[in-house]
């Protein structure tokens, strides 16, 4: 019996089916839990920390000499950390519908008015306040 290579082909089960709340094929079968959004737990899963940097362990007895160029930090920072930003970028407002949220910035530049306008009202009512 192998256990290596050969063995990845045979095999038949589906461990991830779709979720019901984020609606990818990430839930877990048998722990029934999203590894996208974390579901069942009330909040949505999410990575934040933003400022995580990737130290090597270093040994203090060092026997070989070995030039290595390595990218600079930067480089580093951004393509170890940078998935978190990419997927919050994905899952925040504004990349829906934002059914409710939209009409927000129009109704807050004009205070929240509420009711017809002014001269929509008529004359009537105007008159009707006299008797």
């Amino acid at each position: 019996m192998t256990k290596g290579t050969s063995s990845f082909g045979k095999r038949h089960n589906k461990t991830h089916v779709l979720c019901r709340r984020c609606g990818s094929r990430s839930l877990h079968v048998q722990k029934h839990t999203c590894s996208n959004c974390g579901y069942p737990s009330k909040s949505i899963r999410r990575y934040n920390d933003g400022h995580h940097t990737a130290t090597p362990t270093r040994s203090t007895e060092v026997h070989h000499f070995i030039i290595v160029s390595y990218p600079s930090s930067t480089e580093l920072t951004e393509e170890i950390d940078n998935w978190g930003e990419k997927a919050k970028r994905r899952k925040t407002t504004g990349s829906g519908r934002m059914r409710s949220l939209k009409h927000v910035s129009r109704k807050f530049s004009n205070g929240f008015r509420v009711g017809a306008p002014k001269g929509a009202r008529g004359p009537a009512s105007a008159s009707s306040g006299s008797q």
